[in-house]
């Protein structure tokens, strides 16, 4: 049995979501980009998040607003998602999602490049107890800066698609965003100000807690 044989297996036992489901269905719809995390993957997302007690979560990449009700679906009454998306038509589709399921008054959307939004909140004297990666590439060893930057003691760092399908364990594969990627990968797992560790499922998956 393959590693993807393996993971449909672990998710046919996770049974229907329909807030999820219909995320997915309407992505489809509009010809976005059909990139949202694995449903295993996002439960997983809910479960850290309920664990680690985090009231505030800064997700980096919005797309759909699968991952960002998974997020939510962890927080406490008071707890609140600030999700930061490049492009309004996703940040509104998102909103959209997440107010079908119930969490609209637990999101807030920052659109425009996410560098600029994390200096804007750096700014704000905003920090957060949870941190979600899954955004452009080539600016994840950025993003982990700003995380720990941002983040109060114990805060947990997770990062999605590590791997890039295969391109971060190819020596062959030279572009940017893989040698940035590696760079994140080597520094989520070995940084000093962090206890992380990388794991080979959904793509690479990096977890990580701020010491």
């Amino acid at each position: 049995m393959s590693a993807l044989d393996e993971e449909k297996y672990a998710e046919s036992l996770l049974g229907p979501d329909p807030d999820l489901e219909r995320v997915l269905e309407r992505i489809r719809k509009k010809d976005m980009p059909e990139v949202s995390i694995a449903p295993g993957y996002g439960k997983l997302l809910t479960i850290l998040v309920r664990i680690s007690g985090a009231q505030q979560i800064l997700e980096i990449g919005a797309l759909g607003g699968y991952s960002g009700i998974c997020l939510a679906r962890g927080l406490g009454d008071d707890g609140q998602l600030v999700s930061l998306e490049l492009k309004p038509e996703y940040a509104e589709l998102a909103r959209y999602h997440m107010e079908e399921a119930g969490l609209g008054d637990k999101v807030e959307y920052r659109i425009g490049e996410a560098l600029i939004s994390l200096e804007a909140l750096a700014a704000e004297g905003r920090t957060f107890d949870f941190f979600f990666i899954d955004a452009d590439k080539g600016n994840y060893p950025a993003y982990l800066d700003w995380a720990i930057k941002l983040a109060n003691p114990g805060a947990i760092i997770v990062g999605d698609n590590t791997f890039m399908r295969g391109k971060t364990v190819n020596p062959e594969k030279q572009g940017n965003s893989v040698v940035n990627m590696r760079q994140f990968n080597e520094r989520i797992t070995s940084d000093e100000r962090l206890e992380g560790v990388l794991l080979p499922a959904y793509d690479g998956l990096a977890i990580a807690r701020v010491k």
